[in-house]
């Protein structure tokens, strides 16, 4: 029988740069088969080494040339300084009608510099104090807010596409003026980052330092979790966003300054926490898939009646348990399920009855 496969979206997508959210975004586009080949494109061999072995790419690139002319989409994932430049290597071989978005964390610049592309400008606000692609994990951009940072010179269909593509990995679109977002994340992410910082260096630099470390409990270590992150990323991100960096800190010191002041009021110290407990208790939570990753397989699924019967039926002719099953979304020619299983001779046997049925499967290794 032959495999069951839903039309994807792109015929070859290119990852420049297959670390945590290029690696991730690599594995939502195979585990819901949303393009037929995806490349890696990264100067470091042990990183597309990785990439490869995990399931985040199928083909490895440690220079651009003539193969990015198949790219249809291109997505630019490495550091934000080195992106303008990424770019510039990357244009004398795509084609006019490829489109290339990004997932920096800072945008006016590079929008504006990059207005000779079919360049729609993104940033995807999900990450994690690990990095690398080794911890690259698809449910990371499940439900997460997508910026999109479109301006009167972005091409409508490219942003159509990439807003359809963003959708399609399981996250939320949002269209913000570039500068805006500058903006906008400076106070939500970057100034977070130095504050972090700053907290971490308040222990560091005290005379009872182990002391510190030893009673430092779980809100200390959510408030400065940021710093584990990748120096050097971080330190770009926040560099690449001076202007709007100042400007919130700048509001923040005087948010600190008469939080001071309120030392010797506290009944205005109390309504300034009850505001601010309203306002913490009033975001949105983000949930992302809670499938066990070791033992979890996607498989390919036509947009026809009666699949997730054929599906169970196969595993339970084979003795499989399933454990949790979640459908990923079905586009007109079809769609992905996600499943999670007992343990390895499962996940083992289940692929093998899958493959027997017909389905295409996608896992770690696969």
């Amino acid at each position: 029988m032959a495999a069951m496969r839903p039309t994807p979206m792109f015929s070859k997508v290119v990852i420049a740069g297959v670390g945590l959210i290029g690696g991730s975004i690599g594995l939502g586009i195979r585990q819901r088969f949303l393009a037929d080949r995806v490349a890696g494109l990264d100067p470091d061999p042990e990183a597309l080494d990785s990439a490869r072995w995990i399931g985040v790419i199928d083909d490895t690139h440690l220079e651009p040339g003539e193969w990015l002319r198949e790219a249809d989409l291109v997505i630019l994932a490495a550091p934000v300084r080195t992106l303008t430049t990424l770019a510039g290597e990357l244009r004398p071989w795509l084609r006019p009608d490829a489109i290339v978005t990004d997932v920096g964390g800072v945008k006016a610049d590079l929008v504006e510099a990059f207005r000779d592309l079919r360049f729609v400008g993104g940033h995807p606000m999900a990450g994690s104090e690990r990095f690398g692609v080794s911890n690259a994990d698809a449910a990371l951009l499940e439900n997460a807010v997508w910026v999109l940072t479109p301006t009167d010179h972005t091409d409508q269909a490219a942003l159509k596409q990439v807003e359809e593509f963003v959708t399609a990995l399981g996250s939320r679109p949002l269209r913000v003026e570039p500068g805006q977002h500058d903006r906008l994340v400076a106070a939500v992410s970057h100034v977070p980052y130095l504050m972090s910082l700053a907290l971490t260096q308040l222990v560091a630099e005290d005379s009872d330092r182990d002391l510190l470390m030893l009673l430092a409990a779980g809100g200390f270590r959510d408030l400065t979790r940021v710093a584990s992150g990748s120096p050097r990323m971080s330190r770009d991100m926040v560099v690449g966003n001076e202007r709007a960096v100042r400007a919130a800190l700048k509001q923040l010191l005087g948010h600190v300054e008469r939080l001071e002041a309120q030392l010797e009021d506290p009944d205005s110290l109390l309504e300034q926490a009850n505001r601010a407990k309203r306002t913490r208790d009033s975001m949105p939570i983000v949930r992302r898939s809670l499938l066990p990753q070791k033992f979890e397989i996607t498989i390919a699924v036509p947009d026809q009646a009666g699949q997730l019967s054929i599906i169970t039926q196969a595993l339970g002719a084979a003795g499989v348990n399933i454990k949790d099953i979640e459908v990923l979304g079905i586009r007109e020619a079809g769609g992905a399920v996600r499943l999670a299983f007992d343990d390895e001779m499962g996940l083992r046997v289940g692929i093998q009855a899958l493959k027997d049925a017909g389905y295409e499967v996608r896992g770690k290794g696969q």
